[in-house]
């Protein structure tokens, strides 16, 4: 007997739960994605550095990049960045470059980082600039 009273308050746990559909709606699905997959999400705008010392570099394009630095060690492009990195014996300069927002117009430098070419730690970036700029 308390097995079927048991039985019983357990199936009426597990009803409880249920929800019945109202004839002639069909059931409520999740609604659909608000970006869908084909269609690709809008570029944000790059965050730009500001950094005493690096205003010349900072804002400029690759070419202008190549003009002040020289061929660069590494030219790396992955998705909508590129990297840009110039050696020297004093340093190593990474400036990465990002097109404008909404993805229009030549990417430009908005980001510098620089380390010893020796051990790798990091250096001030404006005087890493400057001594590259001096080669």
């Amino acid at each position: 007997m308390r097995n079927r009273i048991a039985s019983a308050f357990l199936a009426s746990l597990a009803l409880a739960g249920c929800k019945a559909v109202p004839e002639g709606r069909p059931p409520r699905s999740t609604p659909p994605p608000t970006n869908p997959v084909n269609r690709p999400a809008p570029v944000p705008e790059a965050q730009v550095m500001r950094e005493a010392g690096l205003e010349g570099v900072i804002g400029a394009n690759a070419g202008q990049l190549v003009r002040m630095f020289g061929q660069p060690r590494l030219d790396l492009t992955e998705g909508d960045v590129h990297k840009l990195q110039f050696k020297g014996p004093p340093c190593v300069l990474d400036i990465y470059l990002y097109p404008p927002a909404q993805g229009r117009g030549e990417p430009k430098a908005t980001y510098v980082d620089a380390r010893r070419a020796s051990d790798g730690k990091n250096v001030d970036r404006a005087a890493c600039v400057n001594a590259l700029l001096r080669r």
